[in-house]
């Protein structure tokens, strides 16, 4: 049976577990859109700008494993489209980038919105490729979900001739469902095993930084800490990963980790780095783990080893198959390692002060609501800014899969995520958290999650200023410029858009207003005003003194 090129891919993708395919629509893809709606197993989400639906789409495969379809036309929809895709590449999120070109016979002559999309998006993606050939449409399918999945999973992009989708060719005689995808549960060498479980055994403070390679591991990582009692930290943004409220768990290695939280880390004679690639912020830049400890790296992706500290022992294995290896000879009881004082002192840094005071309300006060009112359960999508520095401080993370964060720092995350959870995950209660600097860059999100009955809540955490720019400033100049955001009636914004909007300027309505909003059906924005001079857990704008010279 002959078909037009753009359904064999649309059906390969299915195939092989594409659900969602995220856009704006483009002329350049007409075929490839036309297929979302004939298959059956897919579903088209139209969003109102491309850097929400690939945020969209990398949010999806964060919480699935399995890598959701992004696409975009030409060169200016691939422009807005790079930001999520270089979210993709730093969270190590599988997705598969669809972006619309210009005829064949057009290419290489300046054609309308025409630019190199290979050269344009290498840099931010595992693998690229062209189809050229209409024929090959299911072989470029399954090529780009073995490159997106395997080793450290990526975004990969197909460019997509806008005359190739048009032309007709075989269907795919072997049904790619049927097909099994490579396996990229690497194992480690038994005397890779060995060495570990001996150095652990024989450690006096041995301690493990966990990252985002640990997904779906979790019983297991819980497991090997107990049975080595070992100490467990989380890597930047991936607080989910283990238990927060387990007693060997030590706290998250963030921006501006609280020192008193490092202490576990720098007394540790022995650090297991697991499914992490030890980035800037987790090591607190380039600084830890210490010289003194030793340090045992695994990941499946060799090119993670050694770019802070050179490993005593690296292992190229996933995460999963080398913690179950440890389990299968681990100690009957854990060493008598006593930590105590350091998930006390986790405790105490992630407990929100209080009582409050003042006219305006405090960022941490907004994060103690939401502990108060949201199940344990609840999906949080946080956006980047200072006001997240609360939200990791005081949100303690229980239960498995319940973080959507770039590690990549990007604004505007938030609410694209949360459409993202909302789509996926209808039955549980998913909340964005932004401040108003990234909710008014993919705020119209809001009108998607509308359309597409996505029942989620947005808290926007507002103080009028890009925070984070504004705190760079006052330390390095003792001013400010350029950072202000004018007063815009968020809640007012949700409810233009369809949606339910709840303003709060009182501690006294934050708790019902928070409460009101996930209780309504739909999606809600909770619009609250906080102390802008409240810059970060420890310090205020108006008392930042300028860096010394």
């Amino acid at each position: 049976m002959r078909q037009l090129a753009g359904q064999v891919l649309v059906d390969s993708l299915a195939a092989l577990g594409a659900r969602h395919f995220y856009t704006v629509p483009g002329e350049s893809f007409l075929e490839v859109l036309d297929a979302t709606r004939r298959n059956g197993d897919t579903r088209l989400i139209s969003t109102r700008h491309e850097s929400g639906a690939s945020f969209m789409a990398e949010a999806e495969a964060k919480l699935t494993g399995v890598p959701a379809v992004t696409m975009a036309t030409r060169a200016v929809g691939s422009a807005n489209l790079a930001i999520g895709v270089h979210t993709a590449l730093h969270d190590s999120t599988p997705m598969i980038v669809l972006v619309g070109q210009v005829e064949s016979s057009f290419m290489g002559r300046e054609s309308f919105q025409e630019i190199d999309l290979e050269a344009f998006y290498r840099p931010i993606t595992k693998w690229t490729a062209s189809l050229r050939d209409a024929s090959r449409a299911a072989e470029v399918a399954y090529q780009a979900f073995v490159a997106a999945t395997t080793g450290r999973p990526g975004p990969v992009l197909v460019v997509l001739p806008s005359d190739v989708l048009g032309q007709a060719t075989e269907a795919s005689a072997r049904p790619l469902a049927a097909t099994r995808l490579p396996s990229s549960l690497a194992a480690p060498p038994p005397e890779a095993v060995i060495a570990i479980r001996h150095r652990l055994t024989n450690a006096t403070r041995p301690v493990m930084i966990v990252g985002g390679g640990t997904s779906g591991a979790r019983p297991e990582l819980v497991q090997v800490a107990e049975r080595y009692g070992t100490g467990v930290y989380t890597a930047f943004r991936r607080q989910d990963r283990f238990p927060n409220d387990h007693p060997l768990y030590l706290g998250h290695l963030t921006l501006g980790t609280s020192p008193r939280l490092l202490g576990s880390l720098r007394e540790a004679d022995v650090v297991v780095a697991i499914g992490c690639r030890l980035s800037e912020a987790t090591t607190q830049g380039f600084t830890l783990p210490p010289t003194t400890a030793q340090l045992i790296h695994v990941d499946v992706d060799p090119t993670a080893m050694a770019r802070g500290k050179v490993p005593d022992l690296a292992v190229t294995a996933d995460a999963r198959t080398t913690l179950a290896a440890l389990l299968a000879g681990a100690p009957d009881a854990p060493a008598g390692r006593d930590w105590t004082e350091g998930h006390r002192a986790y405790e105490e840094e992630s407990t929100p002060p209080g009582p409050f005071d003042g006219e305006l309300l405090h960022p941490a006060e907004v994060v103690g609501a939401m502990a108060k009112i949201l199940p344990a359960d609840t999906i949080i999508a946080n956006d980047a800014g200072n006001f997240s520095i609360f939200l990791h401080r005081y949100w303690r993370y229980c239960r498995p899969a319940t973080q959507l964060a770039p590690t990549s720092g990007a604004m505007g995350y938030g609410v694209p995520a949360a459409v993202a959870a909302g789509l996926v995950h209808p039955e549980r209660t998913a909340v964005g958290v932004a401040g108003d600097g990234g909710f008014l860059m993919t705020g119209q999100e809001i009108e998607t999650a509308v359309r597409y009955g996505c029942d989620i809540t947005v808290v926007v955490v507002r103080n009028g200023l890009y925070g984070t720019i504004a705190m760079h400033q006052a330390r390095a100049f003792g001013a400010t410029c350029g950072v202000e955001i004018g007063e815009v009636d968020l809640a007012a914004y949700a409810r233009s858009l369809g949606a339910s909007g709840f303003s709060v300027r009182s501690r006294s309505s934050l708790g019902d207003a928070l409460a009101e909003a996930v209780a309504t059906p739909g999606p809600a924005v909770v619009d609250v005003v906080v102390d802008p001079d409240v810059i970060t857990p420890t310090s205020r704008l108006s008392s930042t003194a300028p860096s010394p010279t």
